[in-house]
């Protein structure tokens, strides 16, 4: 498994580490792509960054809008649905963090208005995916190829064929039979996986003739006999 896959297990993610796995790269880099010049960052970084701050301040100004229309005594002012509607689609659920204002002497002075804190501000990742979606991005990091298995291998399809199955399997498991022919080692390996599919007798032991079947199919060396040793 590629070591950015792990990242797949965050519901979570920071500013910084969103934008690098929305561009493709790893965010394990996120405590040093904000001191790299900007010329300097990964392509696309910039702006996927600042799209996603945008997208979390329009998440804030949805929630202060609820919470008015929850709290405030005025409900007539209140913004109509239509409006609340599109303000919620253009967002990215998550927590917006200030940075700290700190004076001369190292001492916090509180939140500095407007500014955002890129690595304590979070998003939430199902939102940041859904928010992808509305902007046409289906595809990178967050919208991985599903695996998929072939139909002719998929015990539940109708048309399911066991023998078919168990050559296909033999032939992928047996690339280097090492000191024995391709049809005997594909043999051996089909005898030790007879019983997922499904050819043994009642007494639990492999039927040889649907055995040598299979490993016919499989076999690529038609010549028969071991691999000639390299001189």
């Amino acid at each position: 498994m590629d070591e950015m896959d792990y990242w797949r297990l965050c519901d979570e993610l920071n500013v910084v580490q969103a934008a690098l796995l929305v561009v493709g790269e790893a965010a394990n880099l996120a405590e040093y792509a904000e001191g790299w010049d900007v010329d300097k960052r990964p392509s696309g970084y910039e702006a996927a960054k600042t799209a996603i701050i945008h997208a979390l301040k329009k998440h804030k100004e949805y929630s202060d809008e609820i919470e008015a229309i929850f709290f405030d005594c005025d409900v007539s002012c209140s913004p109509d649905a239509g409006y609340l509607e599109s303000l919620r689609g253009r967002a990215i659920t998550g927590k917006l963090v200030p940075k700290d204002d700190i004076d001369f002497n190292g001492n916090r002075l509180g939140p500095l208005e407007g500014s955002v804190d890129l690595l304590q501000s979070t998003i939430e990742v199902d939102s940041l995916k859904a928010w992808l979606i509305s902007r046409g991005f289906r595809q990178g990091f967050f919208f991985p190829e599903p695996v998929e298995s072939a139909d002719y291998l998929d015990p539940k399809n109708p048309r399911y064929a066991p023998k078919l199955a168990a050559a296909i399997r033999a032939w992928q498991a047996v690339t280097d039979p090492g000191n024995k022919s391709p049809k005997k080692a594909l043999d051996k390996w089909l005898r030790e996986n007879a019983a997922d599919f499904g050819l043994t007798n009642d007494d639990g032991k492999p039927i040889e003739q649907a055995i040598e079947e299979c490993s016919k199919v499989a076999n690529w060396n038609q010549s028969g006999g071991a691999p000639k040793t390299p001189t």
